[in-house]
């Protein structure tokens, strides 16, 4: 979801920046390149999460890992609401909301991250041709990644378009998949926040899953299709999905207010509870502070290193050279 606001505060706290937009939207979406184009990303390392307390590692169920934040002088770079990083964690793509994708390569330093190398831009198109960016799925909000397939989730104009992904790993001939009636119904701009795929062994078995911001859950496919709600609480709007291995998902979410900026909460869900009709909840397992360096957290990926699992985030900086493109890492203790 693109934020809009006549005053807004960015960052967090007493520190935040007053920014004034006219009630339009936080910064214009700059124009999406037409064609898959190479660009120079920056990378500022973050040692520590909390700023008030820089030697502390544990929040939550999260072990703070590194982070970095990324900037580009490509105005194009930026707006990343989708996250998704490979098996071993060195790829990396992102959905920005202008309807185009960043593929890269993790860097790192001493086991931390350092940056972005052969970092690429692309439109996303469909199978006519048209990009999505000139077409009524030009507000790309949601990623999902299988093996031969990528889902990308759409706002205002309701859909989810499956691509086939190349032996390359390129998104080619993207084409809109039978929806429920009731996602068309969402509001404009409250569509599919976050959407997923459930691993093959667990109680879903495969299935694509959509979250709307406003709590409203779809099982896309699969045997047990259907509609579920999300218990909300604190303000907090749904923002990403990402399956833990057994099946669990967890829910990034985010909270925003004029005074207190930006805030992050991250929540477990069990993968039995998540059925037609259910109203599901789940334990926090990560709340941010003032303190800690969070954006507009996101986007949220899954991955395992070793006996690790990794959860990741990117946060949507709306193109504003007043916030930041953040890139974090942590370890959940089980």
């Amino acid at each position: 979801m693109r934020l809009s606001r006549r005053n807004v505060l960015i960052g967090g706290g007493a520190a935040a920046a007053a920014l004034t937009c006219a009630g339009v939207a936080l910064a214009q979406r700059p124009q999406a390149f037409g064609s898959a184009t190479a660009v120079k990303v920056e990378a500022e390392p973050i040692s520590q999460l909390s700023t008030t307390d820089p030697d502390r590692t544990r929040f939550g169920a999260l072990q703070f890992r590194s982070g970095v934040d990324l900037r580009s002088p490509v105005s194009a770079f930026g707006g990343f609401s989708g996250l998704w990083r490979s098996g071993d964690g060195r790829d990396i793509i992102a959905l920005a909301d202008n309807a185009q994708w960043l593929k890269a390569r993790i860097e790192t330093a001493d086991g931390r991250l350092a940056g972005l190398s052969g970092a690429v831009l692309s439109p996303l198109l469909l199978s006519s041709g048209t990009p999505l960016r000139r077409s009524r799925f030009y507000d790309t909000e949601s990623l999902a990644l299988s093996a031969n397939a990528a889902f990308i989730g759409v706002e205002r104009n309701h859909a989810i378009i499956r691509f086939e992904r190349s032996r390359a790993g390129g998104l080619v001939r993207g084409v809109p998949i039978p929806v429920p009636e009731k996602l068309k119904d969402l509001p404009s701009n409250g569509g599919l926040e976050a959407i997923g795929i459930a691993p093959q062994r667990s109680a879903l078995a495969g299935a694509l899953v959509g979250l709307a911001e406003g709590g409203r859950g779809f099982i896309l496919t699969g045997p047990r299709a259907g509609v579920f709600e999300v218990v909300r609480s604190g303000g907090f709007d749904t923002t990403d999905l990402a399956f833990l291995p057994g099946g669990d998902v967890v829910i990034l979410e985010r909270r925003f207010s004029l005074f207190g900026g930006f805030g992050c909460r991250l929540r477990r869900i069990e993968a039995a509870s998540i059925k037609p009709n259910a109203g599901v909840d789940g334990e926090v397992i990560y709340e941010s502070q003032a303190s800690h360096q969070m954006d507009n957290m996101e986007g949220l990926a899954v991955h395992r290193e070793g006996s690790e699992i990794v959860l990741s985030l990117i946060s949507d900086n709306n193109f504003s050279a007043l916030q930041r493109t953040l890139l974090l890492e942590f370890s959940l203790v089980e």
